[in-house]
């Protein structure tokens, strides 16, 4: 609680920080932990490991705003049910990070909070929404975090801050409440592969309260030995203000160097992003009250009045679109294993700003436009991690990320692990005197 005291009037990782709940439970966890020895740790394996939950995910007792300014003093009466699985399983919740304005955008600015800052270079963003949660993880406030990701809310900040970011496959963690457009995951940011895969077993598994997340199977294929086939794309470009991708270009080369299948590809996808939008748009506006219209983040609010303008008819073509890409993308996962990609294709922008400076964003709409890696993922419900390949231009990290087809959420973390493994940027930490 020292560490966040001192750091965080800097970063802005945090909206809330719930230090009286998390003193006592880990007062309970020591007391467990002496009456016991290790074998407090038999059902119990998260016993007394600090983390923290972002600000869209409902915590009892514990302020969640979802980053907008209605919500500012809400306070839930019940946990979301991957909130509720950590606990049973020890760990401590610290408090809230920092979130855009309903998760809406990839910088994490508010109206509620100050703005979450790359610990790397405060002025920088942490990228969103998940960017509390990456700069904390980064920064060492905390062992792990959980975020959100609706098109690349996770793996963006992951990528940013240089910490591990795992969306799983849709549904395999329940998301409550439940998304009509059926485009958020929740997952683990971490510092290891290995902590990413410890929270996923913990959050795992159906719940009622998402409907998606009674879909079979609820046992996820194991993860094959032997090389593999891995697609290595690195076409996807961002209309603007784009970077070299040298660094996960070298982490794949490594992975071909230790016995892999290794071929380039071009993006398989297809442009997507104008049926992101209309899904994007028309979800924000049915969650959205023109009553509250005043108080919502003005950016945003271009997205809402998009919203409202669109047809029943444009919807159920952006949903063809969507099934298109997804039969794109599985056809490519019936030729590869794995597909490999950079995170994302620009560097971290002002920490006050939610997209590139570039005039290919003056457009309210191409918010999201600059990281065309990330959104598909969401779009066909596969999981993909975001994991750091080294320092990029300036030194600053840079994210490799890796996809597999559904449910094989294994095998994604099972490459993860390969590539921190061969990269030392997993022992890198940003110097606290930056902060």
């Amino acid at each position: 609680m020292d560490l966040i005291a001192d750091l965080d009037p800097v970063l802005g990782a945090f909206v809330t920080v719930a230090a009286d709940r998390a003193l006592a439970d880990a007062a309970r966890a020591e007391k467990r932990l002496l009456a016991l020895g290790e074998a407090a740790w038999e059902d119990h394996p998260l016993l007394g490991v600090p983390l923290s939950v972002k600000d869209l995910t409902a915590t009892e007792g514990i302020r969640t705003t979802r980053g907008s300014l209605p919500l500012r003093d809400a306070v839930p009466d019940r946990d979301a049910p991957a909130v509720a699985r950590l606990r049973r399983a020890g760990a401590l919740v610290l408090g809230k990070t920092t979130t855009s304005e309903g998760g809406w955008s990839a910088g994490t600015v508010n109206r509620v909070g100050p703005p979450a800052a790359n610990p790397w270079d405060p002025s920088l963003s942490a990228g969103g929404s998940s960017g509390g949660a990456a700069a904390a993880v980064a920064a060492g406030l905390g062992i792990a975090a959980t975020g959100t990701d609706g098109a690349g809310s996770i793996r963006i900040p992951a990528a940013f801050c240089g910490v591990v970011g795992l969306k799983p496959t849709h549904g395999r963690v329940p998301y409550a409440p439940y998304c009509p457009d059926r485009l958020a995951h929740l997952g683990p940011l971490t510092r290891t592969v290995a902590d990413a895969e410890l929270l996923l077993r913990v959050m795992t598994g159906p719940d009622t309260r998402d409907p998606d997340s009674l879909l079979p199977p609820h046992d996820a294929p194991r993860a094959p030995d032997g090389p593999l086939r891995i697609a290595w794309i690195e076409g996807l470009r961002a209309p603007s203000a784009g970077i070299p991708a040298d660094a996960q270009r070298a982490a794949v080369e490594r992975l071909a160097a230790a016995g892999h299948q290794v071929e380039e590809i071009p993006p398989p996808m297809g442009d997507a992003y104008p049926a992101l939008v209309t899904l994007l748009a028309a979800a924000e506006a049915a969650g959205t009250s023109e009553a509250d219209d005043a108080w919502a983040d003005p950016a945003r609010l271009a997205v809402v009045r998009h919203g409202r303008t669109l047809t029943a008819v444009q919807l159920v073509r952006a949903e063809a679109e969507r099934a298109e890409l997804t039969r794109r993308l599985l056809a490519c996962l019936t030729r590869f294993d794995v597909l490999a990609m950079p995170t994302v294709p620009v560097q971290p922008f002002a920490v006050d700003a939610w997209h590139p400076d570039a005039p290919a964003y003056d457009d309210p709409l191409a918010w999201l436009s600059w990281a065309p890696a990330a959104f598909p993922f969401n779009m066909a419900g596969l999981p993909a991690v975001s994991v750091p390949a080294g320092p990029g231009p300036g030194g600053l990290p840079v994210g490799l990320q890796l996809a597999a087809a559904r449910h094989h959420d294994a095998l994604v973390l099972r490459v993860a692990r390969e590539v921190e493994a061969a990269n030392p940027w997993r022992d890198a930490h940003p110097e606290r005197t930056g902060t």
